[in-house]
């Protein structure tokens, strides 16, 4: 299988491409310092035995949980996160927008089993830099470390195509929390929080009635279809946290 690589400053719309069906990263010299983060023993085993096999990378840490993800990285600098999508701690969307906060400079390349699009969407929304499948082969992992290292994203084929019908469809009808009442704000942030329809009633003290009427203007301001991609949607946007305020 071939990786789908692309320059995202100068991506626009498109589909990426790779030319001849492979990109060369080209190296600046050092090794390249990598952190893996998965909460499976065996798989950040094999993920650490595959890369020590390559002269110029140099693993500097590992961890089974998003939080100590984002402690490590602080201690140990990494250029290059390996992070499994869903963890222990911190889900992966929220260790990647943390990670990218305050580490800018690092790369988080996200390796799972999952091909939903709205996730990947996103954990790409908050700053990943690719998105491989744990099906891919060991020589398809490294070549996408150099590349996004190189300033490339990287994505299984049929994930890129799940990302391009996804980002040429019909924008959100609403493109600013300003144009949302305050109302829903408040049950935009608390389903972003996991809170479930007669939780958020409870917690505002209205109807079941009421917090269904809200999400359905909700989901029409947005364009959206779902919980998921509402809070997806808010959550690329800054408009919400998925921890309490």
């Amino acid at each position: 299988m071939t990786l789908y690589a692309n320059d995202f400053s100068s991506s626009g719309c498109s589909p990426p491409q790779s030319e001849g069906g492979r990109i060369e990263a080209e190296l600046i010299g050092g090794k390249i310092k990598i952190l893996i983060a998965d909460d499976h023993h065996m798989v950040r085993q094999g993920i650490r035995q595959l890369l020590e096999r390559e002269n110029d990378f140099e693993v500097v840490g590992e961890t089974d949980n998003g939080l100590d993800a984002v402690k490590l990285a602080h201690e140990l600098n990494p250029e290059i996160i390996i992070m499994e999508a869903r963890m222990h701690g911190l889900s992966g969307v929220e260790a990647t927008r943390r990670l990218k906060l305050e580490h800018p400079r690092a790369a988080v390349l996200i390796l799972t089993d999952s091909d939903d699009d709205e996730y990947i969407s996103g954990l790409i929304g908050v700053g990943a830099a690719g998105y491989l499948l744990k099906s891919a082969h060991g020589e398809e992992l490294t070549q996408a470390i150099r590349l996004v290292r190189a300033g490339q994203f990287v994505s299984d084929p049929m994930v890129a195509q799940k990302l391009y019908k996804r980002a040429t469809r019909r924008p959100p009808a609403v493109t600013s929390s300003e144009h949302m009442t305050h109302r829903e704000m408040e049950v935009l942030k608390l389903v972003a929080r996991g809170m479930n329809n007669r939780d958020i009633a409870g917690k505002l003290g209205v109807g079941l009635r009421t917090v269904k009427s809200h999400l359905e203007t909700i989901f029409s301001k947005m364009d959206v279809n779902s919980r998921t991609e509402a809070v997806l949607e808010a959550l690329k946007r800054g408009w919400v946290s998925i921890e309490g305020d």
